[in-house]
């Protein structure tokens, strides 16, 4: 699965359950097949219109890595 980001925010604060991941990115990318998902990246930052493609799934949210 792969697509470009639609838009990216980095969570400094994040919910209990997630505070000791703080900060992390979450993106909206816009998949080559149509359509929108809401994952996480790993690895380096990312910025709109960047190429990603899906690195992994956990716990059901996707994982995208950016494409060099």
């Amino acid at each position: 699965m792969t697509g470009t980001v639609y838009t990216e925010t980095v969570v400094h604060l994040a919910p209990e359950a997630f505070a000791s991941q703080a900060p992390y990115q979450i993106v909206i990318v816009t998949l080559d097949g149509g359509g929108r998902v809401t994952g996480r990246i790993l690895g380096e930052r990312v910025a709109i219109d960047d190429r990603v493609t899906l690195a992994e799934t956990r716990e059901g949210v996707p994982y995208f890595g950016k494409i060099e």
